[in-house]
């Protein structure tokens, strides 16, 4: 099954065996009648299991060529799951340049739990090896990275794992499967925050997990009713739907990214624009190795380099949103230091170029020349 026909039928049941229904009903209940004590038709507390959700994980899964999926509460929550993996003393190396969410987690919980954390660059792959040692239990990449739009080679740094048997956790939420598919290039677990391109339509907050490997998943299930950070079956339904239109947002996310990335590159107010799509972006061979297209994910700096002259221009968007998130139809204009990585200590922000004037822009899919008049105005 292709792609595009898996975003509609991928993992699902063609009509509903109740009553015929053509899309996964909502099943709004917490718990299922029993015909005798332990016997149910699959289902017995909606913590652990929930059809609607059940159609959710399945379709995840199918997206990514996986064969298990799970639906959490939050992209966080996911993430939380997969750190649940682990015990006090090991060692987990980490993307340097991540969500500000993944960094506070990750330092503010889990560092206090006994867990450490390397952060690294790795647009070198080389470089991670020299982090690894006995302790170390799993490499976190994000790819292309948020903000400034890094790009890692996910299979070289599967080879990386392998050599050492350890775990690769890929967070695919900028990408989606629809331009990349991590489970291909070696990852072992993929981390979706749903809340972006898959539910699509900023109206859900929502994690997702895939993988193949059948003992990880069930070691993930686990934790998935031991802690309870699920969704509820109306988000689980939402984001049913939104995947059903993935392929086509995409592809005009895609479309409106490059015009905007051309505008802002040719704008002599702007500095420096990061979008993986130009041919001189770092690692613009592995691009167009391992994605399908560059998505559209773009952030910029103003060439006067003040925190003034890029609040000035999010301040007089109209078109753009001046909003938190990504991946919704509706374009979002976001200030990453004191918005999406505000929890990242400024020092630590600077050193990966998460300056005072970087702006990150997610591209929606309205016409491509209102978006770029609505820049062209606000840049002035």
């Amino acid at each position: 099954m292709k792609f595009n026909t898996k975003t509609i039928h991928g993992g699902q049941e063609n009509t509903d065996p109740a009553y015929g229904s053509v899309m996964p009903p909502i099943y709004q209940t917490s718990t299922y009648s029993q015909s005798t004590p332990g016997g149910h038709k699959g289902f017995e507390y909606s913590r652990s299991a929930n059809p609607t959700r059940s159609a959710l994980e399945k379709s995840l899964a199918s997206l990514e060529n996986g064969n298990f999926g799970l639906a959490f509460g939050s992209g966080l929550a996911a993430i939380d799951a997969v750190l649940k993996l682990f015990k006090p003393g090991d060692e987990i190396i980490s993307t340097n340049d991540l969500y500000g969410g993944t960094y506070r987690l990750f330092t503010k919980i889990f560092e206090g739990l006994g867990i450490k954390f390397h952060f690294v660059g790795m647009q070198n792959a080389d470089r991670i090896e020299e982090y690894i040692n006995k302790n170390t239990k799993l490499i976190w990449v994000e790819t292309p990275t948020n903000p400034m739009m890094n790009i890692i080679d996910i299979e070289a740094v599967s080879r990386v794992a392998k050599k050492h048997e350890l775990l690769l956790a890929v967070d695919n939420t900028f990408a989606t499967p629809y331009l990349q598919q991590p489970l291909e290039l070696g990852a072992d677990i993929i981390m979706h925050s749903a809340t972006k391109y898959l539910g699509g339509h900023s109206d859900i907050v929502m994690g997702g997990l895939v993988v193949k490997d059948k003992e990880l998943a069930d070691k993930l299930y686990f934790i998935q009713n031991a802690s309870g950070a699920i969704c509820g079956p109306m988000d689980s339904f939402l984001v049913l739907r939104g995947i059903k239109t993935l392929h086509l947002r995409m592809q005009r996310h895609c479309e409106n990214g490059e015009a905007v990335a051309m505008f802002l590159r040719a704008n002599p107010k702007i500095d420096k624009v990061y979008w993986p799509g130009f041919e001189d972006h770092p690692n613009h061979d592995i691009v167009k190795k391992q994605m399908s297209g560059f998505g559209g994910m773009i952030s910029f700096t103003t060439k006067e380099n003040t925190l003034q002259s890029a609040t000035s221009i999010v301040e007089k968007l109209k078109v753009f949103t001046l909003a938190e998130s990504l991946g919704g139809v509706e374009s979002l204009a976001g200030h990453p230091a004191s918005m999406t990585h505000a929890s990242i200590p400024k020092d630590e922000r600077e050193k990966i170029g998460v300056v005072d004037s970087l702006i990150r822009l997610s591209v929606g899919v309205e016409d491509e020349e209102d978006l770029i008049a609505d820049l062209k105005q606000a840049i002035g």
